[in-house]
Order: C-alpha cells, then sequence, then structure tokens
C-alpha cells in the first residue's frame, strides 16, 4: 500500500512539472542549441541560448509540436529590422532555423557586387578586421569583418568571404505579412536567398526572438563531461553574453 502510494505521488509530482515545463517553454522562454556556422562570429556552434516566446506573439509553432489549435497569431507583435530570429522553415514549418531579420514586408532586397541593398539603399558597412578566420561548416575560411548598420540604425557584426569575387544577386520583394532573413556569415548560411528551402518566411512561423547565450561549449575539443579539458572547451568569456 505503501508503495502504490508512494509511486502515485510521485507519478503526479512529475505530470505537474511537465506541464510547468511545457507552459514555461510554450509562453515564456525556450532553450536552443546552436548547430552550425551560419551566424558566425556572433552565434558559435555550440552556444546555447534562450529564446523568448512572447516577444512576438504566439502562433501554432509557440507549442511543442505545432498542433493546430488555432490559425495565426494571437498578442502579435512586430518583430524590429536587426532581430536574431528562430523560425520554422516555410519547406517543412517543423525545422528551427536562426537568422538575422533583414527584411520587413514591402521592402526590396537584393546583393549588388556583393553589397547589401535594402530599397536600392545600400547598407552601410565599415570593415573591423581583415585578418578573421571563422568555420563554414567543418572548414575554416578566411573573412573580412564589418559592423553593418541597418536603417533602423539597429548595427551587428557581418562577415564576408575575403577571395570571392563581387557577386549580384537576384532582386527580392518580401510580400505582406513575411519577412526575409540573412545568416551574418554571408557566404556560409542558407537563407531566405533560398526560395526553395527557405524563401520569406510567414510571420506565423516566428517562434521567438533570441535573448542571450547562457551556456557555450566548443565541442571540437571535447564533451562537456571530460571535466579535465573544460578550460580549453568551455567558453566560459560568452555565458549570459547579450546577442545584438
Amino acid at each position: 500500500m505503501l508503495n502504490k502510494k508512494f509511486f502515485l505521488e510521485n507519478t503526479k509530482t512529475l505530470f505537474y512539472a511537465l506541464i510547468i515545463a511545457v507552459i514555461i517553454r510554450s509562453l515564456f522562454i525556450q532553450p536552443f542549441y546552436i548547430p552550425s556556422s551560419s551566424m558566425e562570429p556572433n552565434l558559435l556552434v555550440g552556444d546555447r541560448i534562450f529564446v523568448t516566446k512572447y516577444s512576438y506573439g504566439y502562433s501554432k509553432h509557440s507549442f511543442p509540436f505545432s498542433p493546430p489549435i488555432f490559425n495565426g497569431r494571437l498578442m502579435y507583435s512586430n518583430p524590429k529590422q536587426g532581430d536574431v530570429v528562430v523560425f520554422k522553415t516555410p519547406a517543412d514549418n517543423r525545422t528551427d532555423y536562426i537568422k538575422r531579420l533583414i527584411g520587413m514586408p514591402g521592402d526590396k532586397i537584393q546583393f549588388i557586387d556583393s553589397n547589401l541593398y535594402i530599397n536600392n539603399i545600400e547598407v552601410l558597412k565599415s570593415k573591423i578586421s581583415e585578418k578573421d578566420k571563422i568555420f563554414c561548416g567543418a572548414n575554416i575560411i578566411d573573412v573580412f569583418t564589418f559592423d553593418e548598420l541597418l536603417p533602423n540604425a539597429t548595427n551587428h557584426k557581418s562577415v564576408y568571404l575575403k577571395n570571392l569575387s563581387p557577386q549580384n544577386s537576384d532582386i527580392f520583394i518580401v510580400p505582406e505579412n513575411h519577412f526575409f532573413f540573412l545568416g551574418d556569415n554571408r557566404d556560409c548560411s542558407k537563407d531566405s536567398r533560398f526560395l526553395s528551402s527557405v524563401g520569406y518566411v510567414h510571420r506565423d512561423n516566428l517562434v521567438g526572438k533570441a535573448q542571450f547565450i547562457f551556456f557555450s561549449s566548443d565541442k571540437s575539443i571535447g564533451s562537456i563531461f571530460l571535466f579535465w579539458k573544460w578550460n580549453k572547451s568551455i567558453r566560459f568569456n560568452r555565458f549570459f553574453k547579450k546577442i545584438k
């Protein structure tokens, strides 16, 4: 009898804990892991970040497994140009991507001679380094690092391959209720420029806004369980770093 009561009490406790965790994850804040180098140098592979779910209101994608419990967004708030956003890719409405919001509805986006233009105006960028090396998948590439200033006066770092010839892109005109996203690692990012796999992202696909890094480790050095390597594998300097 005692064992049965003990089992029931613990089952109830676990059930309530699960419900609370789902509510927090769905309505308030959710952790994410950065698996790719598309947002370097601002986000590194191995960063763990917190994303606020309430920043842009709620859609079915705010909840685990995107249940079709309602259409559209509730309590919608417009994202701002320059926000780092987690969203579900339009290709499958399931995969989480994280990129920087560059184009708002109605904006015209184009790369001309590898320079970014928004509504026919070149986005100003200042070179801050010519010696940086970052990852592109498993490869290390030489890049120029810039401080980039968007039309709404927000700024961030972006990187471009050193040895890439000037290139022009298609003209992208962002549809109503959609957004255009780019990775900060401009020549190593699958983003809204790839219309068949990402393309324009509907506002209902927004999951939340990336706020800060709470943990970071370099898995190429070793597992976090190898505590004797923590001085090299764990990036303590990135803990609680605000994402901008």
